[in-house]
């Protein structure tokens, strides 16, 4: 969560003092063993592992069932799995951003954000320049660690961003500690220290100290959240899993204890080490033996744990998907609704992160288009993200062409699951009927390519109506 602070007491924005700086990372610092649980549960390093009864004659197992990891993929999977899209509106020109945004597999990048908001709440990304050849630069956005990355705002409504700051622990050859690189990003510098021990700034601390301009008109580190609480998306059901885990490592510890049990003997005694397969001889006629076990009702702790999972995947809004409810012969349609929690979720997520990606464009937009002078103008642009759930395409197409003629193809064509670009779709569009035209030319030796290409749409245009028409009136 970014730090607010009052901004008219900062004297110049870009030379912050080291008092400012180190209250901002000790902030950070009293939050990283939080954020540190949070990624050790999605490594499946969770609390049960440290479950000790203190009797060594005790073989306590350790089970891990991993729904923290599990929500988390599930979840990444369905927000990202369809690569995030750009689509222009009124004819702007995002092309530079679109192909800058190819070039470093901004895909891939997603999904590491993505991955980051679902188990940190927050996820961070810094954009920069990377020197090709010569003085030839391309931009790149790279995630950040939340555990070492502050962002600092003003105290306003907007939340103007100021500050970003970025902490690399650095060790020796030994693996020792050796300081940290400190980075502190400005809108006009970049600032870098490096100390000697700790992150605490100071005179005596520092052993460098680098400068360097900064061309992106604001502080490049942009900070994403994953809900208005800044919650991971396993956060509040720790206890939940931790519920799960004991219960089914109390369930593997008894069986496996079970052959340990204590033998009891009633009205007699039984001297020395009994062997395996001794049988007891001249027992007194009252005497008893039995075997003193610990065991649990199945039926009742499986009743217990289908209990507590249930609770989970509704606490996580995600679907058990080996529930005999999710059979492969069910459409995409009845999918959906099965899926309706998850979907709701994803809702909420996405407009949280389509603000962090807009900030991402306005940081891109005025490098591309303010500093490199490209034609660049993102105004209007349509974020798209397509959840990544089995859609029937055939539906999907005849939807399309049903609707061709009514519904401008620019928004048909963005309900294509695969996350193509519309505009790029009519262009391709365009050049087929264009080939065709000049084919159906060729065969007859006659007739001029831009008049058969305006007949050919308008047939195409009427011949879609036509089928319209007819589906009313069979309606």
């Amino acid at each position: 969560m970014a730090l607010k602070i009052d901004a008219k007491l900062i004297e110049n924005v870009d030379d912050p003092s080291f008092d400012l700086l180190n209250y901002a990372i000790t902030e950070k610092m009293n939050k990283w063993t939080e954020y540190d649980k949070l990624y050790n549960y999605y490594l499946g390093q969770q609390l049960i592992l440290n479950r000790n009864f203190g009797n060594p004659a005790v073989n306590d197992q350790h089970v891990v069932v991993n729904h923290a990891k599990y929500f988390t993929d599930m979840i990444t999977g369905m927000m990202t799995g369809n690569p995030i899209t750009y689509v222009p509106q009124d004819g702007n020109n995002i092309d530079a951003i679109t192909e800058a945004l190819s070039k470093m597999d901004i895909a891939a990048h997603d999904t590491d954000l993505e991955l980051q908001l679902s188990i940190y709440g927050v996820g961070y990304e810094l954009v920069y320049l990377k020197v090709v050849e010569g003085a030839k630069t391309e931009e790149q956005i790279a995630c950040l660690d939340p555990r070492y990355t502050i962002v600092i705002t003003d105290d306003t409504e907007e939340e103007n961003e100021i500050y970003g700051i970025y902490l690399q622990p650095k060790k020796t050859l030994k693996g020792e500690d050796n300081g940290y690189l400190i980075s502190v990003y400005t809108p006009d510098k970049l600032i870098q220290y490096r100390t000697r021990m700790g992150y605490q700034l100071s005179e005596g601390n520092i052993d460098e100290t680098t400068e360097i301009e900064s061309y992106w008109s604001e502080e490049p580190i942009t900070e994403f959240y994953n809900n208005g609480q800044q919650q991971g998306d396993f956060e509040q059901l720790i206890p939940l899993i931790d519920s799960y885990n004991s219960l089914q490592s109390d369930r593997i510890t008894d069986k496996d204890n079970f052959i340990d049990s204590i033998l009891l003997a009633y009205g007699t005694s039984v001297e020395g080490n009994l062997q395996k397969g001794q049988m007891l001889d001249d027992l007194p006629s009252d005497a008893k033996i039995e075997w003193l076990t610990k065991a649990l009702e199945e039926n009742d702790v499986q009743t217990l744990s289908d209990s507590i999972k249930n609770d989970l995947h509704e606490m996580a809004n995600v679907p058990n998907m080996t529930d005999k409810d999710f059979a492969g012969n069910i459409s995409g349609e009845a999918m959906k609704y099965k899926l309706f929690g998850l979907l709701n979720l994803i809702s909420v997520k996405e407009q949280y992160l389509n603000k962090g990606l807009k900030r991402r464009l306005k940081l891109l937009a005025h490098m591309i288009g303010g500093v490199k002078q490209q034609a660049v103008d993102i105004t209007g642009v349509r974020i798209q993200l397509t959840p990544n759930i089995p859609v029937n395409l055939t539906d999907t197409i005849t939807n399309i062409r049903n609707a061709d003629g009514i519904i401008p193809r620019q928004v048909t064509f963005g309900w294509l699951p695969e996350g193509y670009d519309p505009q790029k779709l009519i262009e391709m569009m365009d050049e087929q009927n264009a080939k065709q035209i000049q084919q159906n030319k060729d065969a007859i030796g006659e007739g001029d390519p831009e008049e058969s290409t305006a007949n050919v749409n308008e047939e195409d245009q009427e011949g879609y109506r036509d089928s319209s028409t007819n589906n009313e009136d069979e309606k």
